[in-house]
């Protein structure tokens, strides 16, 4: 059954007796809202209306977890914290001798909110106040970014992950039990024995390359024995999830040399899974000098008001710009606005970026395109990247920059769509004094390729070079802010396993970080947030 909170103060609340929490602190300010911050009611439909013993109060649940996000602790910690915390006890009107919970409470409330859809509750319960304060408008420009963030899953190598990945299939069939195995084979037995009794790593010696090389090839062929045993059961969904990530771990980190043995694939695959703990982990990069392996956290804020409008994770090894459209979907959906900007830095601005944003529509099917402003990347030698060549689109011709000019041919693109192809004579090339930095080919002259959007890409290119443009582009770094804020409150290290809960966490940390700017804005507007906040009830 739903627990509610009593509005009525005790003799020993904090907030009754003098304290030396200032009143300008997070936690003071936070004091000054808490009846009014989350409303029981509002998660109702979480609890069952009629039997149970009442529940903890999830007005209560939720300041916990805020307050957990916003210092970044552990539930153990959390807590403690709820306990001992004098900031903490008032800054959601607890007694001095609030006993608190068992900190299992605070997995099973986060299971109930990712379980009913509730994780967004907080986040946009924030965004709502904003909208209603006057801080955010009905129009928005978007600022995007992305930062790396390390997953909660162990990364491992090819040996553990092949070692790992056949004991959860064999435990996925069911030979944890003792039962299970009645009637099997010797070598079944054995697999049991090794992969799903001991899970130890083999007593070998590892700086080996010969025994490495031989392990491996033992580890292959048992998980290939154990992948055909595993047809028998290829009616269970779970026995084919783990037996498609076994198949691809090998898929991807083995291959036969020259003698037709195991060994492992030269460079590393583009989709390699890095841990079976975490499955959706990669590897990923922000920089040729800085790697990470987990995710990318795609954040988007308000130019004016500088409240994040959206948050949400990005495969590691995704281009930040593949974030772009879906983010500006989530901002009109849940924040009930129009997105008439987007600005982002040189991974956002593609062909296809541009032309989506120009396409875009709103949630009448109305055309309410958005403008995408960002700098193309800049070439090493621009003197002959492709734009120094001179595309006609409509006469399908391209002039090279000593003034050449030959016709285009019509081929498809890798997404099969049409494009022009234009060939220069290999003899002209060579007595063009650029020649050596302009064509790579040993055999032909240069070649340049139009893009799908290729009009949208050089009209980019050419505001770029406007005097309004960087104007109009430098607010962007204040997303980086707001990210350097995220991770100081943890974002950068996942706490949990699953889709799910790591966009409730990617979100209540934003939350906690809406809610110190939320007291900011009204400050600065004298705007009061309880009676803000009275009319969302």
């Amino acid at each position: 059954m739903l627990g509610h909170r009593s509005s009525q103060l005790g003799l020993f609340d904090a907030q009754t007796l003098p304290h030396r929490v200032p009143p300008d602190s997070f936690y003071g300010k936070m004091s000054d809202v808490s009846g009014m911050l989350f409303r029981d009611e509002d998660l109702e439909a979480m609890y069952d209306p009629d039997t149970g013993r009442p529940s903890l109060p999830p007005s209560l649940m939720c300041g916990v977890l805020l307050l957990q996000f916003y210092e970044n602790v552990s539930d153990n910690e959390a807590v403690q914290r709820l306990q001992f915390d004098l900031r903490w006890k008032v800054a959601l009107h607890l007694p001095l001798d609030y006993e608190g919970f068992d900190p299992s409470s605070l997995s099973v409330f986060r299971g109930r909110l990712v379980q009913h859809g509730k994780e967004r509750y907080a986040f946009d319960r924030f965004i709502q106040v904003g909208r209603e304060a006057g801080f955010i408008a009905d129009k928005v420009t978007l600022l995007t970014d992305t930062t790396a963030v390390q997953g909660a899953g162990a990364v491992q190598n090819t040996y553990t992950l092949l070692r790992k990945g056949m004991r959860q299939l064999l435990r996925a069939m069911g030979y944890r039990l003792p039962g299970k195995r009645r009637g099997l084979s010797e070598q079944a037995k054995q697999l049991i024995a090794t992969y799903l009794e001991q899970d130890q790593k083999a007593d070998i010696d590892w700086s080996d390359a010969a025994q490495r090389q031989e392990q491996l090839g033992v580890l292959v062929a048992d998980a290939e024995a154990v992948l055909e045993w595993a047809l028998e059961h290829s009616d269970d969904a779970e026995v084919r999830r783990i037996g498609w990530l076994l198949t691809k771990i090998l898929g991807d980190d083995v291959q036969e040399n020259e003698n037709g043995k195991a060994q492992l694939s030269q460079g590393t695959a583009q989709d390699r899974i890095v841990s079976v703990t975490d499955p959706e982990m990669r590897h990923g990069r922000k920089s040729a000098a800085h790697r990470f392996n987990g995710f990318k956290a795609s954040v988007s804020i308000d130019q004016k008001s500088e409240l994040i409008l959206d948050a949400d994770d990005l495969a590691a090894n995704d281009g930040d710009g593949k974030a772009l459209m879906p983010s500006i979907k989530r901002v009109e959906e849940h924040a009930d606005v129009v997105v008439e900007r987007a600005i982002g830095d040189g991974a956002y601005i593609s062909g296809d970026n541009l032309a989506a944003c120009a396409d875009h529509r709103d949630a009448q099917g109305q055309p309410q395109p958005i403008d995408l402003l960002g700098p193309l990347r800049q070439p090493a030698k621009p003197e002959v990247h492709k734009s120094a060549f001179e595309i006609d689109l409509e006469q399908q011709t391209c002039t090279c920059p000593q003034g050449h000019t030959v016709s285009g041919q019509c081929v498809k693109d890798k997404q099969r769509r049409e494009v022009l192809k234009f060939a220069f004579d290999r003899q002209s090339c060579e007595a063009c004094p650029r020649f050596a930095d302009c064509v790579r080919s040993k055999k032909h002259g240069r070649t340049v390729t139009s893009h799908a959007h290729e009009a949208l890409l050089r009209k980019a290119r050419a505001r770029q070079q406007s005097d309004g443009f960087k104007a109009l582009y430098n607010p962007r770094s204040a997303v980086e802010r707001i990210i350097g804020e995220l991770v100081r409150h943890g974002l950068r290290q996942t706490r949990y396993i699953g889709e799910q809960k790591r966009h409730l966490q990617r979100l209540w940390t934003a939350a906690a970080v809406n809610l110190k700017r939320l007291f900011r804005l009204s400050q600065a507007n004298n705007v009061d947030l309880n009676a803000v906040l009275a009319t969302l009830a």
